[in-house]
């Protein structure tokens, strides 16, 4: 966007007689992209702000059209008119960018390279000495504050203990930032995330998910559920969103000791008796209640399989992960992921807001009345 106001792409425009101000014209911005390397094609540039419209990112300057033409139309960044989504996920992840760009730009930085069981650790903390630090910089009023806004950075994906086996506290215990902001990402990442490469080993993928490396032999998972210890659970309980989609097993170093059915390598029947419209759903008087769903995410997923488009719905829930605990049942339909309005969306599109985003899941879901 900066690049973009840098090049005078992004502009006042005139239309119809009226002004519209810090917007771009859509054919002019995929020129640029290929020009700049950022997208090889007009179709790949086209898909790029498609994704951006689909993530909130970019709108019609009227919002008359929900889908990015190549074409002369106006388009506008949300940031420049101030209906950027600064939702509460929002606000902590770009409070955790501050205070990583502030860290790593002071010497003598707490942020250091260190070993913890014969393994290198990059970006790594202790978690008293970023208490410390916190307080000292004013970016918390007191200890308790500082420890809240460490949990809150760890709940959000953007720190964690190095193995991942605590919370954050006031202690020595090591910790690591888990996503490297200075990595430069080209644009066209967005369009492999739903990829096994996307979701790498690598801890600088803008799209990794967490993982736990087991110990050869071991295949116990850390499973972190709201208000309760942690607890161990078995490797071979669940596979997560994406092994299930047909993908290999990209999150874990060693093989478990039992492998995921193969079942789960194929594409299974819908288990809808037939297909329902987002008209049928909305529809006054329609035989469907809404529900709220809130879900903790542990070290290998979340539990459930989604499936279908416009609407998508619950394809399967293992019965013994955090979906299932919260209530998620197969057939439920999909209205809303983290705050996000979705029925409009396929089930590549929703995996990945999934995937890409907080440990804690909120989802509305649609659920025939029986």
């Amino acid at each position: 966007r900066l690049r973009l106001h840098d090049g005078k792409l992004i502009k006042d425009r005139r239309y119809h007689l009226r002004t519209y101000p810090n917007c771009f014209v859509a054919k002019e911005l995929t020129d640029w992209l290929i020009d700049h390397k950022e997208a090889p094609d007009r179709e790949t540039g086209i898909r790029l702000m498609q994704k951006l419209m689909d993530h909130y990112i970019i709108h019609h300057v009227c919002d008359e059209h929900s889908d990015y033409k190549d074409a002369k139309l106006l388009y506008r960044f949300r940031k420049d008119d101030g209906t950027f989504p600064l939702n509460k996920d929002v606000k902590v992840f770009m409070r955790g960018q501050s205070l990583y760009e502030k860290l790593v730009s002071v010497e003598e930085s707490i942020l250091k390279v260190r070993e913890e069981n014969s393994v290198k650790y990059q970006r790594t903390f202790l978690g008293c000495e970023m208490i410390d630090w916190l307080v000292q910089e004013g970016e918390a009023e007191d200890r308790k504050e500082a420890v809240e806004l460490g949990r809150a950075l760890l709940e959000h994906g953007i720190i964690q203990h190095v193995s991942n086996r605590h919370h954050f506290f006031d202690s020595d215990i090591l910790y690591q930032f888990w996503i490297n902001f200075r990595r430069r990402r080209r644009l066209t990442e967005l369009l492999n995330e739903n990829s096994s490469c996307a979701l790498s080993e690598s801890p600088d993928s803008p799209f990794c998910l967490r993982k736990l490396n087991p110990d050869p032999g071991n295949t116990s998972f850390l499973s972190v559920q709201t208000n309760k210890e942690i607890k161990i659970v078995s490797a071979v309980r669940r596979s997560s969103i994406t092994s299930l989609t047909g993908n290999s097993n990209p999150y874990f170093n060693t093989t478990p000791t039992l492998v995921f059915p193969p079942v789960a390598e194929c594409n299974p029947k819908s288990v809808l008796k037939r297909p329902i419209t987002n008209e049928e759903l909305l529809s006054p008087g329609a035989p469907y209640i809404k529900k709220t769903l809130t879900i903790v995410g542990d070290a290998v997923g979340w539990g459930f399989v989604v499936r279908g488009g416009r609407p998508c719905h619950i394809q399967a829930v293992d019965p013994g992960g955090p979906a299932a605990a919260a209530g998620m049942k197969v057939c439920q339909f999909v209205f809303s992921v983290n705050g996000m309005y979705v029925l409009h969306l396929d089930y590549q599109t929703i995996s990945s807001l999934i995937m890409t985003g907080p440990r804690t899941l909120v989802m509305e879901v649609m659920e025939a009345i029986e």
